[in-house]
């Protein structure tokens, strides 16, 4: 393995944790008014969702009623949690058991106390929001119902078990055209999709593109999705991730859907290659060669990737594909007349790659790193005896909204 391509590993695990943590603990950045309010907020508990005094459940007051489709009597105890499948900045994910269903989820346990202290509270809520619009798109995560207990926020996702793409390419360094064709396809029909919702995703990256038993494409982590971007309309927040960052988004300039485009011509030729586009160990020059260093593309793919990925990676967003008619453009592209459009959506194309896990116990695909951790004993627990902090209501009422559960009818 290349050395470039060890530091490459190594950054990518390590990710943008130590860089937010840089930030929070700056002494200039911490005498700002507003950091210090958040600083007043007492620290996380750690072990990350350990509780030594666990906090009672939020009281009726403090949960807000979604009429028939509030789910206020799903808790924890209804879950047995099996395995870390997952670690994120605010908590973890989880294979869990319904007790009562026998159902295997996924369910993302959240800490309030630590998004609170680094303001992360309307992304959480965003990625709820975005959950709950995924009604029936094949290639984007299901959220199944979500609720909360006074310090912690809890989704119950599809479980999905064939491994990050990040895996699969860490593990056999970049992918022949025609596979990275069809990985690419489905994550363009999700984006699309999505668009068609005036949301932007945001932070397409490997590690939040998830394969499901059969080899098919699951987008998951809805958190830096943006909502309610029409047609031509802009947002200018700073969020993502370096290697994947566009140009308008460094230059904190305002950008669009077309955004998400880029990140995808980012991760399809990180599919061919093995590296992302611009790639350097130096964040600095990564940043400079995103902005300033013209696209070089290796004579070893097909004409039509290489114009497809030269549509994706064009600094100016006015001129980049799918500027004009969005997914369309994608869609029409050459590089794509091998796909069958009607046949990706309906999963009539056979993945060219098949995870072939045994069920949902086949943890293979799973980092070790996740699932060799023990399962915090306070995520089953649901206390009901300790009185409420002022930093406990304050987090309560910060997710005032999150509990939900479908309709009856809505999976049927």
């Amino acid at each position: 393995m290349s050395s470039p391509w060890r530091a490459f590993m190594k950054q990518r695990r390590m990710g943008l944790n130590d860089f937010i943590q840089k930030i929070a603990t700056n002494s200039y950045a911490c005498k700002h008014p507003e950091v210090q309010s958040i600083l007043k907020i007492s620290q996380p508990q750690e072990p990350e969702l350990m509780n030594a005094n666990p906090s009672p459940p939020p009281s009726p007051s403090q949960q807000i009623n979604l009429g028939p489709s509030s789910n206020p009597h799903a808790k924890p105890s209804d879950f047995h949690f099996l395995k870390v499948i997952g670690k994120g900045s605010f908590g973890k994910v989880l294979l869990a058991r319904h007790k009562a269903e026998e159902q295997f989820y996924a369910v993302k346990v959240l800490q309030k106390k630590a998004i609170l202290k680094k303001k992360e509270e309307k992304h959480i809520m965003s990625e709820r929001n975005v959950l709950l619009k995924n009604v029936k798109h094949p290639f984007l995560v299901g959220l199944h119902f979500s609720f909360q207990t006074a310090d912690k926020l809890y989704f119950v996702l599809d479980y999905i078990n064939g491994g990050e793409l990040f895996y699969h390419l860490q593990r056999e360094r970049c992918f022949l055209e025609p596979r990275a064709r069809f990985y690419a396809a489905e994550i363009a029909s999700a984006l699309g999709y999505l668009h068609s919702l005036n949301i932007v995703y945001r932070d397409l990256k490997p590690e939040n593109i998830l394969l499901d038993s059969q080899g098919h494409i699951v987008l998951t982590d809805f958190g830096l999705c943006k909502e309610n971007i029409e047609h031509n309309g802009t947002t200018s927040t700073f969020c993502g991730t370096p290697e994947y960052l566009a140009p308008e988004v460094l230059h904190k300039q305002p950008y669009d859907r077309t955004v998400d485009w880029w990140c995808l011509g980012a991760v399809l030729y990180e599919m061919l290659y093995g590296l992302p586009p611009f790639y350097s160990r130096n964040t600095a020059e990564m940043y400079d060669n995103i902005l300033n260093k013209p696209l070089q593309l290796k004579p070893n793919i097909t004409n039509s990737a290489r114009h497809l990925l030269e549509g994706l990676l064009q600094k100016d967003r006015t001129k980049r594909l799918g500027a004009k008619e969005d997914f369309m453009e994608i869609k029409n592209h050459i590089f794509f007349s091998p796909i069958n459009w009607d046949d990706l959506i309906n999963k009539k194309i056979t993945p060219p790659f098949n995870p072939n896990v045994s069920g949902p116990s086949d943890l293979r695909h799973f980092d070790p790193e996740f699932t060799d951790e023990p399962v915090p004993n306070s995520i089953g627990q649901s206390p009901d005896s300790i009185l409420i902090t002022a930093s406990v209501k304050e987090a309560a009422e910060a997710f005032l909204g999150f509990s939900y559960a479908p309709p009856v009818d809505s999976f049927l």
